[in-house]
């Protein structure tokens, strides 16, 4: 099995965080964990913002997440237990994730709101 490759945070660049949260669904999958405080299996996203999240495809953004020193992952038999770095990043970085996982936390909020709208007009229309 291959080792995992977590970056030691002096090699944590801004352009790999930002490009590894340009996702979505990493966003969203990294605001959860950030938000848990604990560590969390990767089976527990396969349903990120009311999408279903193929296993090979959800390897790949937790890799992407690893590799930009988001998140440490260690090996539990076929497992991976993931945990958020915001304090090793808080102390590179002052500010940069809460402010990132704020405007996400607006973005959702608004895409929640606009989703209603239309529900609700397409079942005032019917």
């Amino acid at each position: 099995m291959r080792p995992l490759i977590h970056p030691a945070i002096e090699d944590i660049s801004i352009e790999g965080i930002l490009h590894a949260l340009s996702d979505p669904v990493r966003v969203a999958i990294y605001a959860e964990l950030a938000g848990s405080g604990n560590a969390t299996m990767c089976s527990n996203f396969l349903q990120v913002s009311d999408r279903n999240i193929p296993k090979s495809t959800l390897s790949q953004h937790f890799r992407a997440l690893r590799e930009a020193g988001l998140i440490r992952s260690e090996r539990h038999g076929v497992e991976m237990r993931n945990t958020s770095r915001c304090a090793e990043l808080e102390q590179r970085f002052p500010g940069l994730l809460p402010a990132i996982l704020n405007a996400h936390r607006v973005q959702a909020a608004s895409r929640n709101r606009v989703a209603k709208r239309k529900r609700t007009t397409r079942k005032k229309s019917s």
